[in-house]
């Protein structure tokens, strides 16, 4: 199956995006006992931040951030901002990420949105990179399209990767054991249409990824700049260090 591409002048941004930071990143600890994830700094700037300038610079309008784990924190900087163009959706309980865009779709409203995840940390290469999304989003063959890096150049990344991906871009899941070449940075396009019959409460997104394959309609495209694996504290520093040096060594378009 060919999928079609639109031509560059007539690519859509989705006007409408939202940022998951609801989790307890239990991972970072003792970091995120009392700073939640997405508040972490790299470089004088928090990651949430750094998604958020990153959405209102392709000319988002609106983005939806979910709280839930020291939502305080996130709702006291982001009332910082002053900015009429974020909207926070707050969980008295944990909805995982399904669960929490479920809950925001009142706000999401019915055109496709992008979704970050509230640790992603990119840096663009040749391409913008949520511009790059939006050029290869085609609503007839995909109910989400996800951004992808070669797992064997992600940055401080250990796993065995996510997905495999054929010659249309069309994505099916690594199976246990295996190793496969592209692993899932946290930025997707998805088609609020498709959430059809889904659990109720807290669910994970990867019950709609799984939903999308078994239709065909889960769509890979490849990044071509750099991702930082942020998982650990070790993970973090070793970002810092990257982003301090300008990623020497690791981007050749710098």
């Amino acid at each position: 199956m060919f999928i079609e591409q639109l031509p560059s002048s007539l690519v859509e941004i989705p006007k409408t995006a939202m940022i998951l930071a609801a989790g307890h990143g239990r991972r970072m600890l003792p970091l995120t006992e009392r700073i939640p994830k997405p508040m972490l700094v790299i470089l004088g700037k928090t990651i949430l931040d750094r998604s958020i300038d990153n959405l209102f610079c392709v000319g988002v309008t609106k983005i939806i951030i979910n709280v839930s784990h020291l939502a305080s924190v996130i709702v006291e900087h982001v009332s910082a901002r002053k900015d009429d163009r974020i909207i926070l959706s707050e969980e008295e309980l944990p909805l995982e990420t399904g669960g929490g865009v479920m809950n925001a779709l009142p706000h999401l409203g019915k055109e496709p949105f992008f979704i970050i995840n509230g640790d992603s940390v990119w840096v663009d290469g040749m391409k913008n990179t949520l511009m790059h999304l939006a050029e290869k989003w085609n609503s007839n063959h995909m109910d989400a399209l996800l951004m992808l890096t070669p797992t064997v150049k992600a940055e401080n990344f250990d796993g065995f990767g996510d997905f495999f991906m054929n010659q249309d871009g069309i994505l099916s899941r690594r199976k246990e054991k295996m190793v496969s070449p592209f692993a899932y940075m946290g930025l997707s396009i998805i088609n609020p249409l498709s959430f059809v019959n889904t659990p109720d409460g807290a669910f994970s997104l990867n019950w709609f990824y799984n939903e999308a394959i078994e239709r065909e309609r889960l769509v890979g495209v490849i990044h071509d700049g750099l991702w930082y694996h942020i998982s650990t504290p070790s993970d973090l520093e070793f970002a810092r260090l990257k982003f301090a040096n300008g990623h020497a060594k690791n981007a050749p378009f710098f």
